[in-house]
């Protein structure tokens, strides 16, 4: 059974950066869209970005434009987020999802991995 891992997260203070990493765990699998959400305790899990399998077509949440970047790495099985000038807001556990659609809907994702944590501290 295919699934996704994630890498990268950790504690950052208001203003530094932080690079997620996520793949999936055979190297046969290589979805046509990747993404991440973030999701904080309590509350939905929220679209961040995602892009298709060549980087060709990026999407992001209003809050982050600007300031993340998401890439697929040279295996097409996966992505990375580089998360810039981070904010005490941007704290959450971040996920990385798989799909065959860009979309924001968490439900067009059928794969998924475990979640990663990331704090920002003001």
């Amino acid at each position: 059974q295919v699934t996704l891992v994630e890498f990268g997260g950790g504690l950052v203070q208001a203003g530094g950066s932080l690079r997620l990493f996520c793949a999936a765990s055979t190297r046969t699998y290589s979805p046509h869209v990747m993404a991440w959400f973030r999701q904080v305790s309590g509350k939905e899990r929220d679209f961040v970005a995602a892009c298709t399998w060549n980087t060709s077509n990026t999407y992001y949440t209003d809050s982050v434009k600007g300031r993340f970047i998401i890439s697929r790495g040279n295996a097409k099985d996966t992505v990375y987020l580089q998360m810039n000038s981070l904010k005490s807001e941007d704290t959450g556990v971040y996920y990385c999802a798989a799909g065959r659609v860009p979309s924001r809907d968490r439900y067009e994702y059928d794969m998924w991995g475990q979640g990663t944590q990331v704090t920002v501290s003001s």
